[in-house]
């Protein structure tokens, strides 16, 4: 129960009760299931597409592109962040690279990939990776800003190792920044993979709203794209989120 008295999950389920209700109003004053069926309506087309193997498949591979995109992206944008956080020299060398990439719209970079490394499934982690490491590294640049500079010189004290001081001093206290890195990271990553495979795959959900877009079946539509929206909401709230109040949790003991 929260100080207010009112209960999150109760107040997050009346609030998709009512998104429910807005969809429910919008199909109804359209009058037409070609443009915006009933909620109730996809539960046919759903359940034809999980017994043909046809969804879990394509949701499996815009899962293992999500996954094959988001650990690289985050070790290499933790990595650069710390670096040019730590390191005011390094930070005037990669700074403006940083802005470059951080105002290169997502499109042209999965365009340019596609074009220099070809349709393959390299090109499409790699313009994935590259959307998704400037975030990273800003996030994480001004969390190393903020290590406390006391920590730091009561390490050196007691003659504490670089690696010592980097897991034991460094680390804890980045952990917020890192998690929040990692919950909006995946949020920006799996809608960049949807992009990716519409423009250039042939697999995964990407795709297949792209087929069913050329099929103008807006039902198909929705059900891939309303069944990966809740994948990706069970990841947040199951694994994301908890790890993020952990890594938060020392700041309020």
């Amino acid at each position: 129960m929260s100080d207010n008295g009112q209960n999150p999950l109760i107040v997050r389920t009346l609030s998709l009760c009512l998104l429910l209700l807005v969809w429910v109003g919008a199909a109804a004053l359209t009058a037409d299931a070609s443009i915006l069926p009933q909620p109730w309506a996809l539960a046919e087309p759903l359940a034809r597409a999980v017994g043909s193997g046809a969804l879990p498949y394509h949701l499996a591979m815009t899962l293992g592109r999500v996954v094959m995109a988001f650990v690289p992206a985050m070790a290499i944008g933790v990595a650069l962040g710390f670096l040019m956080g730590r390191y005011p020299a390094f930070d005037r060398w990669l700074d403006p690279w940083l802005v470059v990439f951080l105002n290169l719209p997502a499109l042209v970079l999965i365009v340019l990939c596609y074009l220099w490394i070809g349709l393959n499934e390299t090109a499409a982690i790699i313009a994935v990776v590259l959307n998704k490491i400037p975030n990273v590294a800003t996030l994480l640049r001004e969390g190393a800003r903020a290590l406390d500079p006391n920590l730091d010189a009561m390490a050196k004290v007691y003659r504490m190792p670089p690696m010592a001081r980097l897991r034991h001093v460094a680390i804890p206290q980045l952990a917020p920044y890192i998690a929040g890195a990692a919950r909006s990271g995946i949020a920006v990553i799996w809608k960049i993979v949807l992009v990716v495979e519409f423009l250039g795959r042939s697999s995964g959900v990407g795709f297949q709203i792209h087929f069913y877009f050329q099929l103008f079946d807006v039902a198909m539509v929705l059900v891939y794209s309303l069944t990966f929206i809740v994948v990706m909401l069970m990841v947040e709230a199951l694994i994301l989120q908890p790890v993020e109040r952990r890594a938060r949790a020392w700041r309020t003991a």
